[in-house]
Formats: structure tokens, sequence, C-alpha cells
């Protein structure tokens, strides 16, 4: 996967969310499910979908009757990349701060203490 592809901005992400729900998918199909959260104008939301294409992280079928645009990473793989870019920038990196920095702040119910005890157990097999 290439990394470079999944830095997409806040509002890439919420037209890539609409997307990895529901593709093969038209312009106009993607304007209506965004529009009620966003109030985005069609304008801006084509000029989203062009930046994405741009990008590598949508791909578009030219052939039908209206274009159709589908992922071309997997939701996956963008939440795997914007975690490790989150890490790096706020965390210099580091996985450790991160967790304490949760785990101190954070009031856990014993069930997610729990869930998190079972997966670092995982980790340690």
């Amino acid at each position: 996967m290439n990394n470079i592809a999944c830095k997409i901005s806040d509002a890439e992400w919420q037209v890539m969310q609409v997307i990895w729900q529901e593709s093969p998918i038209t312009a106009a199909s993607v304007i209506t499910q965004v529009k009620p959260e966003t109030n985005w104008s069609p304008k801006t939301v084509q000029t989203l979908l062009s930046r994405l294409v741009k990008k590598g992280v949508l791909g578009v079928n030219k052939d039908a009757s209206f274009y159709q645009y589908f992922p071309l990473v997997s939701q996956a793989e963008c939440t795997l990349e914007e975690t490790k870019s989150f890490l790096q920038k706020v965390y210099g990196g580091s996985l450790h701060l991160l967790l304490a920095n949760f785990v101190q702040n954070e009031n856990l119910s014993a069930t997610e203490i729990q869930e998190l005890r079972s997966l670092l157990d995982e980790q340690s097999e």
C-alpha cells in the first residue's frame, strides 16, 4: 500500500466514509449522503472527489452513464496509516506514551481494562 495515498483531509475522510460503505457510487449519491451532515455544495463534493482521484485513493469508472467512484484503498489501510501518522506527530512514534496518556487520563470500565489486558497478553505470547 502506498502510504501517501491515505494522507487525506478531514473533509475527504467524510467522503470516503460514504464510499467505503457503498461502492461503486455516483457523485450525486455521495452529495445526497453528505449533505445533511455538512451542507456542502455539489461543487465542493465534486472537488473533494477529484482530489481523492488525484491522490490515488479513489478510482472512477467513466464508461457508465454517470461516473461511478470506488475505493482503491480499504478503510482498514487508511485507518492504520492515519493511526501511524497521529502516533508519530503527537507522541513522537511512542506507543508507550500514547497508551500511558490514555490509561492515566480516561475513566476505563472494568470491561475495557480487561479487553486491554487481553490484547496485551495476546501480543506477549
